[in-house]
């Protein structure tokens, strides 16, 4: 069984013993739902909800975006969006989040890490384009953390910073690689039926026993009939 159709399976399972309330740190998930098109780890969310795990990375198309919900917090993912999905953070790796949280739920992008400065209530943006991340403190005062110090941008205010972990990142002409993917563009299928373990070990002993029938039968032809 191949690990798209796992998910699906846990997450209907998940969906039909659990409600949405007891998702959260215990059971290392949380609730998905999407507007228009959208893939975890390279596979297609098949229907509006399901359930995302924490190390999963989600992908939002241009006409869609994408909403994450653990009790106490909200995570919306923009259109043309990539983020990789974690309990206590959201790692960006392009496009866009806001975050409505009480549990001290942040972002990291580009090497720049937002956290809510306390557990109050706390909303933000925090977008991430071709190398150029901006942040906006919505309700509360966030604590802004990159390769030269920790800030607290105060409620209400927004800044922009550069990327910190990409300076290495470059092209053959010493210029800043565009993180920026095709819109819509699906990322490699980490949970693909035909790339999964049990997927590749059912094909590898269905061509052992083709190769074995094959020799079998060459190593004993029919007999010749008499004359």
């Amino acid at each position: 069984m191949g690990g798209s159709v796992c998910r699906k399976m846990v997450s209907c399972v998940l969906l039909l013993l659990f409600p949405v309330s007891l998702f959260g740190a215990d059971s290392n998930a949380a609730m998905l739902y999407t507007n228009g098109a959208a893939w975890v780890n390279g596979a297609h969310v098949p229907r509006a909800s399901s359930a995302i795990f924490s190390g999963d990375l989600l992908q939002t198309r241009s006409d869609s975006v994408a909403n994450i919900n653990e009790p106490g917090s909200s995570i919306t993912v923009h259109s043309d969006s990539l983020v990789q999905f974690d309990l206590a953070s959201v790692k960006i790796e392009h496009g866009g989040v806001t975050i409505s949280t009480s549990k001290g739920v942040g972002t990291s992008a580009g090497g720049i890490k937002v956290m809510p400065a306390s557990y109050s209530w706390t909303e933000f943006n925090v977008v991430d384009v071709d190398g150029t991340v901006r942040i906006a403190a919505t309700k509360g005062d966030l604590t802004i953390s990159d390769g030269t110090g920790t800030y607290t941008l105060q409620q209400g205010q927004q800044t922009t910073r550069d990327e910190t972990s990409n300076d290495n990142d470059t092209d053959q002409n010493g210029k800043k690689k565009n993180k920026k993917r095709a819109p819509g563009a699906a990322p490699a299928a980490g949970g693909g039926i035909l790339s999964s373990p049990v997927a590749i070990g059912v094909g590898a002993a269905a061509i052992a026993g083709i190769t074995t029938w094959v020799l079998v039968k060459n190593d004993n032809p029919a007999s010749p009939t008499q004359p």
